[in-house]
């Protein structure tokens, strides 16, 4: 049934044509803001709390968008697909996820499993044709890192490690200051990296499943920070580990980590990882012109950045959802960040992870080959 208002829209469709092909500019104006730019479709696997903030930031992003979940839980599934709008063909358990091979719907997959899951994840999504996401560290040790980078490269698809702290603006800034010299010749990195763990049955303090403790956990920020502010590779490393709770901290289990790396300009980092302290939480880069002191580093922000030149003011973005979107360019347009985050990058922290549990262990300084 035709109601006036039906009427007064095709009365007024023909003038508006009209309208627009008069008026060139406004037409193409139009076109070109009404044209949807390429999103990411991401499927998350495995629903815990860390992947509720990455679905929760994600909510923010302009380039990526939740369109899968997988979950070995199906009330989890039904929960997110709601919340999230995830459509019931999209949601897969650990037995179906496979399927993803003929889903057109899911671009990529975001795996965040157990440390000890990362591998036979990796390898099956690139099997199924999705590029891949991996929560860090990406593998137990560099030989599993090693299969997940060769399986992705032979599937062709891209590997992405999920260095948040690579896309935050702060961060940037203090390494762009460190490339256009403005510290000198840096000579000291310090990291503190820790807070006091809780549930003594997650599966955090599983070395089956986590494959060591806090290095592996929130170590591995300092870590990483000290190579990429350094802007070069550790060629040494030693590293004392102290444990005064051997019920929770068990055999293989790390509590409390200290290590240094060294490098080949004759800079020093001194970091501490650990389990088992509070308030844990800045790096501190120092040269002979200058300095950076970033507090409230590793977690969610925003940070505070005081530098020999005056605070930063970069403003503060979501972490993960900046991650997301600069890991769409990545995948969409083969935009490189200015810190790589692909499976070379994690393969990098792995093997330095296994030089310092050597170190700790031998109590001998551990070159890294």
């Amino acid at each position: 049934m035709s109601t006036r208002r039906d009427f007064l829209e095709k009365l007024s469709l023909p003038f508006l044509t009209i309208s627009l092909l008069k008026n060139k500019k406004l037409y193409n104006k139009m076109t070109i803001t009404e044209k949807d730019e390429p999103v990411l479709k991401v499927a998350l696997m495995g629903l815990g709390s860390y992947a509720t903030i990455v679905a929760n930031a994600m909510q923010q992003c302009k380039k990526a968008k939740i369109t899968g979940l997988i979950s070995g839980t199906p009330d989890k599934l039904k929960e997110w697909s709601k919340k999230y709008n995830v459509a019931e063909e999209n949601c897969y358990n650990y037995s179906s996820y496979h399927n993803i091979k003929n889903n057109n719907n899911i671009d990529a997959v975001y795996i965040i499993t157990p440390n000890a899951l990362h591998k036979e994840h990796t390898i099956a999504i690139a099997n199924a044709g999705k590029h891949v996401i991996c929560e860090k560290p990406m593998a137990l040790n560099a030989m599993e890192a090693k299969e997940m980078i060769d399986a992705c490269r032979k599937a062709n698809v891209q590997l992405l490690i999920g260095y948040r702290l690579h896309f935050e603006a702060k961060t940037l800034e203090v390494i762009k200051m460190r490339q256009n010299n403005e510290f000198g010749k840096i000579k000291i990195f310090q990291g503190l990296s820790g807070f006091i763990i809780g549930d003594p049955k997650q599966w955090r303090l599983n070395k089956t499943l986590s494959g060591g403790g806090s290095l592996m956990d929130i170590g591995i920020y300092s870590l990483n920070a000290a190579r990429y502010t350094l802007g070069e590779e550790p060629v040494w490393v030693t590293a004392q580990e102290a444990k005064t709770d051997k019920e929770k901290f068990k055999e293989g289990v790390d509590e409390t980590i200290q290590f240094q790396m060294g490098f080949a300009s004759g800079a020093i980092a001194s970091c501490t990882s650990s389990y088992a302290a509070n308030g844990l939480d800045s790096f501190f880069i120092s040269g002979d012109k200058g300095y950076a002191h970033i507090e409230a580093s590793i977690y969610y922000g925003p940070s505070k950045v005081t530098t020999s030149k005056g605070p930063l003011t970069q403003p503060h973005t979501t972490h993960q959802a900046a991650q997301m979107d600069g890991m769409a360019d990545i995948i969409l347009h083969n935009k490189q960040p200015l810190i790589p985050v692909d499976g070379e990058e994690g393969l990098k922290d792995i093997k330095i992870i296994e030089a310092i549990y050597k170190a700790a262990q031998t109590n001998a300084r551990v070159y890294i080959q």
